[in-house]
């Protein structure tokens, strides 16, 4: 049936107003909410990179386009750019839904209503509707411009660029967010969720360590007492640790648990005690050596502390061999000074047992280094936070005869574990396109994979009764935090555990 120039008239023109009205909502309510929109855009596993400047273009493109459609004269090529944008953002639904590592909220207004599926549906619709305006458009003179083997040219040039648009975006954009950052956070949905939680009735417990099977608390106001939790979180021993030589300047003393021994430490001792989980009896191993704060287990025969220069009391990275008669290796090399060497340097140590590898995370600034059990130097990497260097004022005190921050210091990064090559860092600094109220309410847990040397995504850890969180592990597919007086298990979803490398240790690291 041929349709007369009327109807095709009325058509198209039904068409365009269609369009018109969806570009004019869709502008105002990006325009109206543009910081939610914002943020949307940065939350986005295709656009991260680019939320800055498409949060503009984009409304901007949709009221250009109408302004088209308005125009006679124009028409066409409003038709021609409605069809390509909307090409582009089927090929952008597409490739969320086939393509990236989670899918993020949809997009804002009555369209927020549809499932992704749904909005694909919806995009292919007014796809068909653009094609259908073209092909019906007439013109009084019958130029090259409505031919129909040019039609088919331009359609294809407009669908291949719409769709190698996004691809591209998205390739860069992956990039950019996993390797060359500047603090831009993913949060998937629900990478987390809770499966068990206890009241500890006391908040001055930290872990200690943990098994497949058993959870160990250590407590700072009774620092030689164990207790003991059951995957269940039930109480199942709680002990007071027996050391053979009690005489000793106790003043920091904690213990570290690496089934089946476990570690005293006090290093303003210093002292190191070593004995076995069955009896919580502890002889004493090392008596001399340098003095030490932060110690982490490397295994049954050595611990990494951080330690103090002699000539200067800087800070040090040391490896204590436990059967060499407590000899330490330095590397001066691993901690990098960029003022006092102290504060400055101070930071997190944590142990990866599936890498054999050493993790120093600094407190106040976006840095790490990677080092094997000798203290070797893998390299050195940053966080997504943008801060290079540490934000302090320190002052030396007179009275005292000591150094004191003159003011709070910009915390970087607050806490940190690790398991297998992910490391779980505690973040302090607010991302783009972030809003303040989860910072509130939230801690933020940035990951990272150590064998990419990139950044994978973000979660948040909810406050309970108004407290954050204090302490965190992670062991498999299980993390496990200290919130107030309360422990709280919660079970990684896979957008996180598929990240786990299944190399063997020795390609964990390979480029």
């Amino acid at each position: 049936m041929t349709l007369s120039s009327r109807t095709k008239y009325y058509i198209t023109e039904t068409i365009c107003l269609l369009f018109i009205l969806l570009f004019i909502y869709a502008s105002a309510s990006k325009l109206m909410d543009f910081q939610h929109f914002r943020i949307q855009l940065g939350q986005s596993p295709l656009l991260s990179a680019f939320a800055e400047q498409l949060a503009v273009i984009v409304p901007l493109f949709e009221i250009i386009i109408c302004i088209l459609l308005l125009i006679p004269k124009y028409k066409p090529l409003g038709l021609f750019l409605s069809y390509g944008i909307m090409v582009m953002f089927t090929a952008y639904i597409f490739i969320i839904l086939n393509y990236t590592s989670f899918i993020p909220c949809s997009c804002g207004g009555v369209l927020e209503k549809l499932s992704w599926q749904s909005h694909m549906i919806f995009n292919l619709a007014f796809v068909f509707l653009s094609v259908l305006a073209i092909i019906l458009y007439e013109k009084k003179d019958k130029s090259l411009y409505f031919k129909k083997g040019f039609l088919v040219g331009v359609f294809s040039s407009v669908t291949i660029a719409s769709v190698s648009v996004v691809a591209a975006l998205f390739m860069l954009s992956e990039n950019i967010i996993h390797y060359h950052n500047t603090l831009t956070r993913r949060f998937p949905q629900t990478p987390i969720r809770q499966i068990a939680t206890s009241d500890l009735k006391l908040n001055s417990f930290y872990f200690a360590g943990l098994d497949s099977s058993d959870i160990y608390l250590g407590n700072t106001t009774a620092p030689l007492v164990i207790t003991k939790l059951n995957s269940r979180l039930e109480q199942t021993q709680r002990k007071k640790i027996d050391l053979d030589n009690k005489k000793l300047p106790f003043r920091a003393a904690s213990i570290m648990v690496e089934p089946p021994y476990f570690f005293v430490t006090d290093g303003t001792v210093p002292c190191i005690f070593k004995g076995k989980i069955d009896n919580w009896n502890a002889k004493l191993i090392l008596r001399k050596g340098e003095y030490f704060t932060t110690a982490r287990v490397i295994d049954s025969n050595a611990i990494t502390a951080v330690s103090a220069k002699r000539t200067n009391g800087d800070n040090v990275l040391a490896v204590i061999d436990l059967l060499d008669n407590g000899r330490t290796t330095l590397n001066p090399e691993i901690l990098q000074k960029q003022n006092d060497g102290v504060f400055d340097t101070d930071g997190m140590l944590v142990y990866s047992r599936e890498m054999k590898r050493i993790i120093y995370l600094y407190a106040y600034r976006n840095q790490f280094t990677i080092a094997d059990k000798r203290l070797k130097i893998d390299y050195r990497s940053s966080t997504i936070d943008t801060i290079t260097k540490a934000q302090l004022h320190i002052e030396n005190d007179e009275n005292f005869r000591q150094r004191q921050f003159s003011k709070p210091p910009l915390f970087v990064n607050k806490n940190c574990a690790v398991f297998g090559n992910l490391l779980f860092v505690q973040s302090a600094i607010p991302g783009r396109f972030e809003d303040d109220k989860i910072w509130k309410h939230s801690s933020i847990i940035d990951v990272y994979d150590l064998r990419k040397k990139s950044y994978v995504l973000s979660f948040c850890i909810s406050d309970l009764n108004g407290k954050k969180m204090r302490y965190f592990k992670v062991l498999d597919d299980k993390m496990y935090v200290l919130i107030g007086t309360h422990i709280i298990v919660y079970k990684l979803d896979s957008k996180i555990t598929t990240h786990y490398a299944s190399q063997s240790v020795d390609n964990l690291l390979a480029k």
